[in-house]
Parts: C-alpha cells; structure tokens; sequence
C-alpha cells in the first residue's frame, strides 16, 4: 500500500540496522501516530486525535477528503500544500524538524502516508466511538493488512 507500507516494514526490521532512511521513517511514523493517538493533539472531542483531525479538516472544507479516508471507498488524493493548509505550517514545521527535512518535502511525505493511516484505523468506515486508543493500540491497527 505504498510508503506506509515501507515505513511499516522498516520498522519491523525489515531492513536491518538503523540506517538514516529507517530513523526518518519511523520519525514519520511518530508524527502520524501522535496526530492520530487518542488525546494525541489537541482539545480532545470525539475519536480523539482523529477525531480533532477531521474537525480541522472540516473547517478547511476538506471534510469530503477526510471522509474518503474514513470510509470504504476510493481514498481522496491531498497534495501537500493542502495539508499544509489543514495542519498549519507550524506543525509542518514541527514534524520537518523532527525529521530533518524541508517544509515541503514533510507535508508531501505526510499526503501520502496518513490517507493510508487513517484509512487502515477505520476500517469499518467510520470513526470508533472509544478513539483509536494509544500509541501501541494504533501501531497494532496499522501493521495489520
């Protein structure tokens, strides 16, 4: 499925050693995990950090985006400028930091690995009414597939 998929690979040592590409992957997946973990950022509300998410994509008029990821169909495309848009370039910057890459290059990686994300936590198609739960929770969703 893609770059969430060679993110998750690395990760379960698929590719032994801790090499650059495999530190900055899983600092991807970091930054995926924390936007989408139950109280993870933000105010909380419904479905907890995914829940705070699809809030400010709503607001943005990209709710029809996110809803793509959520529900069984054909997933949306985002480019990176609109999810630098949805997110605000300070948490762009934020996870850029994290990884060492540019503002760009973050939000292009992101466009492409959190529709996959969020896509894989809502299999059902719809948002769990308990949250995604924690860290450990998530990662367990997204390995499964």
């Amino acid at each position: 499925m893609g770059l969430l998929d060679s993110v998750l690979g690395a990760l379960a040592g698929g590719q032994g050693g801790a090499q650059g590409g495999d530190s900055s992957q899983a600092a991807m997946l970091n930054a995926v995990i924390g936007m989408l973990a139950s109280g993870g950022q933000g105010q909380g509300g419904g479905g907890g950090g995914l829940g705070d998410l699809i809030g400010k994509f709503t607001q943005s008029g990209m709710g029809d985006v996110i809803g793509s990821w959520v529900g069984t169909g054909q997933n949306a495309p985002i480019s990176g400028d609109q999810l630098s848009n949805v997110l605000g370039s300070d948490a762009i910057g934020k996870i850029a930091a994290q990884l060492g890459l540019s503002h760009g290059d973050t939000a292009d990686q992101l466009s492409q690995v959190l529709p996959q994300a969020v896509d894989r936590l809502t299999p059902n198609g719809r948002v769990p009414d308990e949250g995604l739960g924690g860290i450990g929770d998530i990662l367990a969703q997204l390995s499964k597939r």
